[in-house]
């Protein structure tokens, strides 16, 4: 009743939707009748599926679970029907056997991209698993090795061993995928088997805060559960992208799919495939983006780039050559629109290459030359360093309940508390030795500090760029803004652990 009733007010609109068209004689009728006269999707697709289905494996993996469960044994008579299937289920209760645990087993997709036996997937798919079956159209079955994974773009790598090459698939240009083009996924929804759906590239360029590097192409043509690790591909038979994720309240397809590109997947798959691991680039910098109050602070016309909110010690850039509260534009040739921009071109360049970084430094443009590390040595790296993070927004962190402490003289400014970084007050608020600046010791609730989230024991490091170091000079450069009517204050902020960040406040 419920999907009749849907079906009719869908009707009712296209009606209407129709006869205003036609009727009213406006712009858009001559568009509007063009756009039924065209063809509703591509003529057949049965002929490129045909070619495709071949190349496109179910996944099966089995992952044992131990179980925990110390829950009594049921006892049943001696002699009862059921004996057997008790002293089967619960095998090893309170003997040697305790603790066996439970297989659980689950179902994805994939794809050969190479005879000789190479598969593409997802992580999740194959994440955990014991033992990963690789089942092919023809109804065979090969055991699968894991090559390697990426679990920062969800990726995985497999290898069967054929007794005859397989038929593969080749990538395309996703780069070249326009909002509109139609694309097929293969894939194996709820464990169904091979299954074909059609439907168009919706958007590109799609961040759903999956990863670092999310930047998926998003489609309507059907995906369900069991579709991930499956291809996404062109009318050329191309693939184009590895259907990864859906948003769905129900867990089936409403549409809404997401797919790794091929111009950020192929990558992946060739490092794993030639290291078993991913092999990605370093710049060494913390970053955050580039807001509207941050952009006008700093003199630039338009609210763009990555910002640098600290240098990694030790890393490739801990030189000079790039420095706190730059803005980085470009890498490499390509432009940084977004802050999320920045680390993926980064990633996606060789290590060791020297590479064009144009940034903006004191309201100038700038190039300079860079040698790009590895992000994986990178990682380890920041986790001896006091600050334990990588490219991307830094963590505001926490700060310990200070009560009425409020150490040394203090004076109030854009409603906050700020005094001198004294051994009392880094002390009262485990403020680290590498902080330089002037500790906030309280915050009006109302205020414009409060508002951006800044909470008593951060430290102020610079205000519009250049250091302080004693609450005076605080006061006087808030007032010299002030006078020259001002707006916002930029501030670079470090939290009790010497995590940095650039906020703007409000001057009231």
């Amino acid at each position: 009743m419920a999907l009749k009733m849907r079906s009719s007010v869908a009707h009712a609109a296209l009606a209407l939707a129709v006869s205003f068209s036609l009727v009213a004689g406006g712009p858009f009728a001559g568009p509007a009748l063009a756009q039924a006269n065209r063809q509703a999707g591509p003529e057949s697709v049965a002929d490129l599926a045909e070619s495709l289905l071949d190349a496109v494996v179910n996944i099966s993996t089995s992952q044992n679970v131990k179980s925990d469960d110390k829950a009594p044994i049921p006892q049943v008579p001696e002699g009862s029907p059921f004996q057997d299937f008790f002293d089967e289920f619960f095998k090893g209760e309170g003997g040697e056997g305790s603790n066996q645990g439970q297989t659980v087993n689950s179902l994805g997709s994939g794809f050969v991209i190479d005879p000789s036996g190479f598969i593409a997937t997802n992580n999740h798919v194959i994440e955990g698993a014991d033992d990963i079956e690789v089942n092919f159209a023809n109804g065979s079955k090969l055991k699968a090795k894991l090559v390697g994974t990426d679990p920062k773009t969800d990726l995985a790598l497999l290898k069967v061993e054929p007794k005859a090459p397989l038929k593969a698939v080749p990538f395309g240009d996703s780069r070249t995928m326009r909002i509109g083009d139609w694309v097929m996924a293969i894939g194996n929804p709820f464990g169904l088997g091979g299954s074909v759906t059609v439907g168009i590239i919706s958007a590109r360029g799609r961040n759903i805060n999956a990863g670092p590097y999310d930047n998926f192409i998003q489609t309507d043509a059907a995906i369900n559960r069991g579709n991930s690790g499956g291809p996404l591909f062109n009318m050329k038979g191309e693939v184009i992208g590895i259907n990864t994720a859906i948003i769905s309240p129900s867990g089936g397809s409403i549409g809404i799919g997401f797919s790794v590109p091929t111009e950020l997947a192929q990558n992946i798959f060739q490092q794993l495939r030639e290291f078993g691991e991913t092999r990605r680039g370093w710049l060494g910098v913390r970053i955050q983006p580039v807001t509207d109050d941050i952009a006008e602070s700093i003199g630039m016309s338009e609210a763009k780039g990555a910002l640098v909110a600290g240098i990694i010690k030790g890393g490739p850039v801990d030189n000079g050559s790039i420095m706190t509260g730059d803005v980085i534009t470009r890498f490499d040739g390509k432009d940084v629109d977004e802050m999320r921009d920045l680390p993926r071109v980064v990633a996606e360049s060789p290590v060791g290459k020297a590479v064009d970084v144009v940034l903006l430094r004191d309201g100038k443009e700038m190039t300079v030359k860079v040698t790009l590390g590895r992000l994986e040595d990178g990682e380890k790296q920041v986790e001896d360093d006091e600050v334990t993070q990588d490219e991307g927004t830094p963590d505001e962190g926490t700060t310990p309940e200070t009560g009425d402490a409020q150490p040394g003289k203090v004076d109030t400014v854009l409603g906050m508390g700020i005094s001198d970084l004294g051994e009392e007050a880094r002390k009262t608020f485990e403020i680290v030795e590498s902080v330089k600046g002037v500790v906030i010791t309280e915050v009006a609730p109302d205020s414009a500090a409060a508002e951006r989230g800044i909470v008593p024991g951060d430290v102020i490091v610079e205000i519009g760029q250049e250091a302080v170091t004693t609450a005076e000079e605080v006061r006087t450069r808030i007032a010299k803004l002030k006078s020259e009517d001002r707006r916002n204050a930029l501030m670079m902020i470090a939290n009790r652990s010497g995590a940095l960040r650039y906020i703007t406040v409000r001057i009231d």
